[in-house]
């Protein structure tokens, strides 16, 4: 079964500005490029786990979700990464409009996303890894049985429950991935 690296979007892969869903207003958090190749050479399969409330709330559409996530993807292709599946949750249970008005196991902490994932993927969970800026990235993480889960310190203000390692920058992640499989053999 194959591993992978389930990243956050808002905060983890972009800087969290609210609401994100216009191309010019994207800035990338530095060193996701670097980490992203870093994972794709040891096999991990790259995964976007995203709550989008926007949707719910009608700041944004569907379409507009789609388009921003093609551009990126083109984005990440151009940076020599392939993004292998992105998933969404465009509910909320109490701002959300019409049918968007609902709790859904894909909102995490919920761990929707990272189950389907793992059905769509085959994807080994305890072996793959999260990094999220936000406690319920890592609750969605611990309740999909994932081993290893990172905090990218900055948005939460209090410590999360559960286990999970505080990172400041993602070249801190990349960093551990490497160390954890330097003596492991990298199939090519």
């Amino acid at each position: 079964m194959l591993k992978a690296l389930f990243l956050d979007r808002d905060g983890v892969i972009n800087q969290e500005i609210g609401y994100l869903h216009r191309p010019e207003d994207v800035r990338f958090v530095t060193g996701i490029f670097d980490l992203c190749r870093t994972a794709q050479r040891l096999d991990y399969k790259l995964v976007v786990v995203t709550n989008q409330s926007g949707i719910a709330r009608g700041l944004y559409t569907l379409a507009d979700f789609e388009a921003l996530m093609t551009w990126m993807r083109a984005e990440f292709a151009r940076e020599g990464v392939t993004l292998d599946a992105v998933y969404h949750c465009p509910y909320h249970p109490v701002h959300g409009l019409g049918e968007w008005k609902r709790e859904h196991e894909d909102r995490k902490p919920g761990p929707g996303m990272l189950l389907r994932a793992a059905r769509d993927l085959s994807l080994d969970l305890p072996r793959s890894i999260l990094i999220g800026d936000r406690c319920s990235d890592l609750a969605a993480a611990h309740a999909a049985g994932l081993e290893q889960a990172f905090l990218l310190t900055g948005t939460e203000v209090q410590p999360c429950p559960g286990t999970y390692t505080s990172i400041q920058t993602l070249a801190e992640a990349e960093s551990w991935l490497t160390r954890s499989h330097a003596h492991a053999p990298i199939r090519r």
